[in-house]
């Protein structure tokens, strides 16, 4: 069964996101929460990385942490799902492994 990271800092602050797209395996799924779901907007720098990893890995963002900074799903990159807090836990429940980057 794929791992579950979840991602928490900011991509703009921290290089947890950029460390989790390039150690995660095919197949992982990526749950970007708290600031990490800045790192989901289009037209960002890391916008054409998490791109090339939606190719083999499913992409997640939290959505009350997403609207809470003041954006919208709209504003997301394409393939990126949302999920809400009983979708967070779905996602735990279905993954053998959680890795948490910080």
């Amino acid at each position: 069964m794929a791992m579950l990271h979840t991602v928490n800092k900011s991509p703009f602050e921290r290089n947890s996101l950029n460390s989790c797209l390039s150690k995660s395996k095919e197949g992982s799924t990526i749950l970007l929460i708290e600031d990490a779901v800045v790192g989901a907007l289009k037209g960002t720098v890391i916008a054409d990385k998490l791109t090339a990893a939606m190719s083999n890995k499913n992409i997640y963002v939290l959505g009350s942490d997403l609207n809470t900074r003041g954006f919208t799903e709209a504003e997301i990159l394409d393939g990126i799902k949302v999920v809400d807090y009983s979708g967070f836990v779905d996602l735990v429940a279905e993954h053998s492994n959680v890795q948490s980057w910080l």
